[in-house]
């Protein structure tokens, strides 16, 4: 059947910064996909809680700390993921932070913090998960990019340079490890509802002009993500590498 293409029955999927928000919600819509889910985070001990909290909803799960800035750390993860699995077949590069300030009045620290975190982790990840995949002839990788690896706004310039590299990383890897039956490609989240974002939703000028920008006229919701994940980590897109697909609610298409 068709539908079998979306299956992720007998998959193991790691997901980096999947304790909340995006994260979480595509552990729980790739869980219920028929994924194992590997719930990665810095804290144990929401690490923990979260694989509970998915393990309640039937979600087959377990657990993995790491910083994704320290290269020793992803290392021995991996180690750790493909002792236990006998193999990771998926990977979500979704850990993510923002620093709001103009340009003129960033500290250097916090442009290397976000930097190093956004883009740098992504390609110690997929580095470290990368020869099990060549070794086994398959695999996924999903790198969460952004509206912003298109555009850029005021205050997120560590940001949009972070994810622009994401996106062309995405196509780095993709050229890379297609040969290997390998697809990489990424999902660019236009502004969504999230802890991240909350501070800009609960600005009324923000709130507005976002919603008059967005051609949908509203905020996009987490599990509105996880179709395109789903397709992406399936057999579904099986001769689709380099990609970056937007879910933006028309942002993107209009000026």
């Amino acid at each position: 059947m068709s539908t079998n293409l979306f299956s992720l029955k007998n998959k193991n999927v790691l997901i980096t910064g999947s304790c909340r928000g995006i994260g979480f919600d595509l552990a729980r819509g790739l869980g219920e996909a028929g994924a194992t889910v590997v719930v990665c985070g810095r804290d144990n001990r929401k690490v923990a809680k979260t694989a509970a909290e998915l393990a309640e909803l039937g979600i087959s799960t377990h657990e993995s700390t790491m910083d994704v800035t320290v290269e020793a750390e992803v290392k021995e993860a991996m180690r750790e993921i493909e002792a236990r699995l006998g193999g990771l077949d998926i990977l979500v590069n979704n850990a993510g932070i923002q620093l709001r300030e103009k340009l003129e009045m960033l500290e250097l620290r916090d442009w290397h913090t976000v930097i190093e975190t956004n883009l740098t982790g992504a390609f110690l990840v997929a580095k470290a998960a990368a020869p099990g995949m060549i070794t086994r002839r398959r695999g996924k990788i999903i790198n969460i990019c952004s509206l912003m690896s298109e555009v850029g706004r005021e205050t997120t310039g560590p940001y949009t340079a972070a994810k622009g590299g994401l996106k062309m990383l995405t196509k780095a890897m993709a050229v890379e490890w297609a040969r290997h039956n390998i697809q990489v490609n990424g999902i660019g989240p236009g502004y969504f509802l999230t802890e991240m974002t909350r501070p800009l939703a609960d600005d009324p000028a923000f709130d507005g002009w976002l919603k008059m920008r967005t051609p949908a006229r509203r905020w996009g919701e987490t599990r509105e993500l996880i179709g395109t994940a789903i397709f992406l980590a399936s057999e579904a897109s099986s001769f689709i590498n380099g990609q970056v697909i937007y879910v933006d609610g028309g942002v993107l298409a209009a000026l």
